[in-house]
């Protein structure tokens, strides 16, 4: 009879989550996959079956957080669309600050994964286009609405705005990686804002 397990998967999910987020796939080894996760190798290969399993359900487990703290912020009615879009923006700056490690931010695991693997992982691919549709489809949705009330402008449609807000928010996450301190990033992402004005 096998034994039960003693330790909490969600959690050694998270450690995994964090550390292929600040030193990418390949980077990763496995001994340092046991101490992010406070797994032995046995236990880590019995629960996730291989490293690259357990990157695609901490990939996963990543994207859809995010997701849903995204449309936490764009789905709230009570607040104007560009205040929405705002506050996400200042989210992405508040998250890279508080990820902060000698200067240089950790960007997004996602955005790092595109960098490192989607030509060549294509379970890894999958799931960032179906991270990439949802997230395209939440912004659309809100710049689709500001435009109604002539918060935004209408020069353009609101695919091609939520594209152009998807690269600023991906290049602020790179650029946070690069050292690009809190200043620098409020600024770009004024000027996306500005961007958007009737």
């Amino acid at each position: 009879m096998a034994r039960p397990r003693t330790f909490d998967e969600e959690r050694a999910l998270e450690g995994a989550m964090r550390l292929f987020w600040e030193k990418g796939y390949e980077a990763a080894s496995t001994q340092d996959l046991c101490t992010a996760t406070g797994l032995g190798r046995s236990s880590i290969y019995n629960t996730f079956v291989s490293k690259h399993a357990l990157f695609v359900r901490a990939l996963g487990h990543y994207l859809d957080s995010m997701a849903d703290g995204q449309a936490a912020i764009l789905d709230d009615v009570t607040l104007p669309p560009l205040a929405r879009l705002r506050q996400l923006l200042r989210r992405v700056i508040d998250t890279e600050e508080s990820n902060r490690r000698e200067r240089l931010g950790i960007g997004c695991l996602g955005v790092n994964t595109a960098a490192e693997l989607s030509l060549r992982d294509p379970e890894a691919a999958g799931l960032l286009q179906r991270d990439l549709q949802r997230r395209l489809g939440a912004l659309q949705d809100v710049i689709a609405s500001g435009q109604h009330t002539g918060e935004i402008s209408r020069a353009r449609e609101p695919r091609e705005v939520a594209l152009f807000l998807n690269a600023t928010i991906a290049g602020m996450r790179i650029s946070a990686r690069n050292g690009l301190d809190r200043t620098a990033l409020e600024s770009i992402a004024k000027t996306a804002l500005d961007a958007l004005a009737p």
